[in-house]
């Protein structure tokens, strides 16, 4: 059996202000050349299929072909929420869509309610199978009581649910060989966390201990989006698409995970192509428009800071001219002492006249002093009140 790990689709999200739906498409056909190339019998979606609980028709409609398409190439689909999904919408008609291979795990009492899938018979000529289970997003305050557990927080709920799926392990296993693969979406210790993930923390402690997942054949992490290795047995698949610019670095993929008679056999990486290039730059502005190092961040989305001592006028128009797609600018001014520098305050109150004051004030609120022309068209500006005041 070949299950492809995926997770942390957030179908709908934009980038800094940019539509990312036709990125995700492009995503949704190399998933299905993926299914079609490796012959992947299950696709694991971990959690935050969509980027918000109440997603547009567009992304519903992707979602929905995604779906018919995996599953005209030959594979089953299980999902499960995440933290961004409502639950409650994502597993709606579950039931009905099992019929077509499309297993929705949205609900606590779902826990415990694995797909099931023949994997032969292994060397003790036992009957051996595969039992998927999946954990969506557990919020602490709402479901603590409905799975026993003893307090409000990560831990105990996702303790409390990986309780009763060792449980039903156990009862199947006293008539066949079980090989568990458990999807959950939440925050083991021990994962790289990147800027574009939402904090699981509010209303109990985020991380879970990565013991709570021992046993288990395969477990397919969902929520942290750089994809990453735990344990042999426990990764993140992380996101399809980069989301922040912090993850510039990452190379996102997926995890092809073999599993057979005996167990899982290997573990292999799936490279996804990037639609784009993300570049994060940072200098002097005239050092970035003639870099020629930077030529291949000419067609990337951008994101850069400038370390100029004074910001520079028309910084991102001046950038756009190079690098069309800068959807990021910041200022970080180098070269000047701060601890030596005098506060506003003080520097207002040692101004000589109103000019000084005025000068002063715009250079506080832009990082750059006042040009020639502005000098001169805020004394004009001060003269015509020194003589309206003075014609009262």
């Amino acid at each position: 059996m070949r299950l492809l790990h995926t997770s942390d689709w957030h179908l709908g999200r934009s980038f800094h202000g940019v539509g990312m739906l036709d990125h995700q498409r492009a995503f949704v056909d190399q998933v299905v050349a993926a299914v079609e190339r490796d012959s992947v019998d299950v696709v694991l979606i971990a959690g935050d299929v969509y980027d918000r609980a109440l997603p547009g028709v567009d992304v519903v409609h992707l979602l929905d072909d995604a779906l018919v398409r995996l599953t005209a190439a030959g594979a089953k689909v299980v999902l499960t929420s995440g933290n961004h999904d409502s639950a409650i919408r994502l597993g709606f008609a579950s039931r009905l869509l099992a019929r077509g291979g499309v297993h929705l795990r949205t609900r606590v009492e779902d826990l415990a309610h694995p797909l099931l899938l023949p994997l032969g018979t292994d060397a003790a000529g036992k009957d051996a199978i595969l039992a998927l289970y999946g954990i969506p997003w557990l919020e602490p305050r709402l479901v603590a009581e409905q799975l026993g557990a003893e307090t409000a927080s990560h831990f105990e709920v996702t303790r409390a649910a990986t309780g009763l799926i060792r449980e039903d392990i156990a009862r199947r296993a006293a008539s066949a060989t079980v090989h568990s693969v458990v999807l959950a979406h939440t925050f083991a210790s021990g994962g790289i966390s990147s800027d574009s993930e939402r904090d699981l923390s509010i209303g109990g402690v985020g991380a879970v201990p990565l013991d709570l997942f021992d046993g288990f054949s395969y477990t397919a992490l969902g929520h942290l989006h750089g994809r990453q290795k735990l344990s042999d047995s426990v990764r993140y698949s992380g996101s399809p698409l980069a989301y922040s610019f912090s993850e510039s670095t990452h190379q996102k993929g997926a995890w092809l995970v073999d599993i057979g008679p005996e167990g899982v056999t290997s573990v292999e990486e799936v490279l996804w192509e990037a639609p784009r290039p993300l570049a994060v730059l940072r200098g002097p502005l005239e050092d970035l428009l003639v870099e020629p190092g930077h030529a291949w961040a000419e067609t990337a989305y951008c994101q850069v800071t400038l370390t100029d001592a004074q910001r520079p006028a028309r910084a991102m128009e001046r950038l756009r001219a190079r690098f069309p797609d800068t959807l990021v600018l910041a200022f970080d001014p180098q070269g000047a002492a701060s601890a030596a520098q005098a506060s506003y305050s003080s520097r207002l109150a040692g101004a000589p006249d109103d000019l000084a004051v005025c000068c002063g004030f715009l250079e506080h609120v832009r990082g750059r002093s006042a040009d020639q022309a502005e000098e001169a068209a805020l004394a004009a500006a001060l003269e015509n009140v020194r003589l309206l005041e003075a014609s009262r």
